[in-house]
């Protein structure tokens, strides 16, 4: 889905592009016919150099240099239509025109040379965040799950928000997080955690001490850091990597699901036309960060029970503001969508997040919606 987000708006850029390349000609064509019929004393071709400098904004370094060059051609034949070319005045116009031209055109290269790295990085970056974020199943056990993932817009770094599933023995375990920070190394963050979850889900029978294993695939080595040379202090640096995670355990068997929350939005209970916030009584640090508090993670259990719905969800979607600055309000939403199944549930809630935000996520954006149905018969 980020890779069809940035081709579509990469696409439409291109045809903006295209459509505003008529601007600087008609510039161009403006000013030399105001200027040939204008009087003797009224110069206007020192107006003639906004049109190369126009086209270097949005349009390549040919592109340019041609505006430029028709640009000069345009004052040349003002120059014969009203003296002719020799005339001093239109001789330093000229002048000054080709370099300005040559000018902005080297500019309008250096911009592209830099849009184009932006591109190939942005490209990087969605590649290994689509081997690292794979889908969820759709059923694990009694449990029926949906879960997309909404990139920001192009100009946007993308970010590390997380999710994952596995089996036990005897039910699920979930994970949604966010990883502090944007780009490549928030991926290989979100990664490692990732990897760390699919590898002891099955063999941490207890959820707290899958969450503590959990810590330590984030927490900074402190003797790296110790000796590391960097400019800023050892404290600043060991808190500048951390995880909000939101870590769940839900059995087959049992109508319940056990929560350890670790810095995270809590997930919401969708039942009876309600959006109940699931708040834990102790909440964790984000993980990376409890190696600088005294902590010891616990599971609190809450009811789910058949035709429940849990929905996890990042911080990028309820810190998404409108025009006005108003958060979008996702209890609300989720509320007035109770019953629906988890895919068309999250494909409103979606489609209502892009239209709050004016089609502009300001940053990525994960949610999962996991139902619980009926044991089988």
């Amino acid at each position: 889905m980020a890779s069809r987000r940035f081709l579509q708006s990469f696409r439409e850029s291109g045809r903006r592009r295209n459509s505003l390349v008529a601007v600087p000609f008609a510039l161009i064509a403006l000013v030399t016919v105001v200027d040939i019929v204008s009087p003797p004393d009224v110069h206007l071709g020192p107006f003639l150099v906004a049109a190369p400098a126009v086209a270097a904004t949005f349009t390549g370094p040919r592109m340019t240099a041609f505006v430029g060059a028709v640009a000069v051609l345009a004052q040349s034949l003002v120059a014969v239509g009203r003296t002719e070319v020799s005339d001093l005045n239109h001789t330093y116009q000229i002048v000054a025109l080709i370099l300005i031209s040559a000018f902005v055109t080297f500019f309008a290269h250096l911009r592209e040379r830099n849009e184009q790295a932006v591109t190939q990085l942005r490209s990087v970056a969605e590649a290994a965040q689509r081997v690292v974020l794979r889908p969820l199943p759709v059923r694990s056990g009694p449990l029926r799950i949906a879960s997309v993932y909404l990139a920001a817009e192009a100009e946007a770094q993308i970010g590390g928000d997380l999710y994952a599933a596995a089996r036990t023995s005897d039910g699920t375990r979930l994970i949604i997080g966010d990883v502090r920070g944007k780009g490549l190394s928030a991926i290989g963050e979100a990664a490692s955690v990732l990897g760390a979850f699919h590898a002891l889900s099955r063999q941490e029978s207890r959820l707290q001490d899958l969450v503590a294993h959990l810590e330590v695939s984030v927490t900074p080595d402190q003797n790296f850091a110790v000796h590391d040379g960097g400019g800023r202090g050892d404290d600043e640096d060991l808190a500048e990597s951390f995880v909000t995670a939101a870590v769940l355990d839900i059995p087959d068997a049992a109508a319940e699901l056990h929560l350890v929350s670790c810095g995270h939005p809590p997930p919401l209970l969708l039942r009876a036309g309600e959006a109940i916030p699931l708040l834990v009584r102790v909440p964790a640090p984000p993980l990376g960060l409890t190696h600088l508090l005294v902590t010891e993670h616990t599971a609190e259990t809450f009811t789910f029970g058949v035709g429940d719905t849990l929905l996890l969800y990042t911080d990028g979607v309820i810190e998404s503001r409108d025009r006005s600055g108003i958060f979008y309000p996702l209890r609300e939403r989720a509320a007035s969508r109770c019953g629906q199944a988890p895919e068309p549930l999250l494909q409103s809630l979606c489609a209502d997040l892009v239209r709050h935000a004016g089609g502009r996520l300001g940053d990525d954006a994960a949610l999962v919606a996991i139902e619980r149905l009926p044991a089988p018969g």
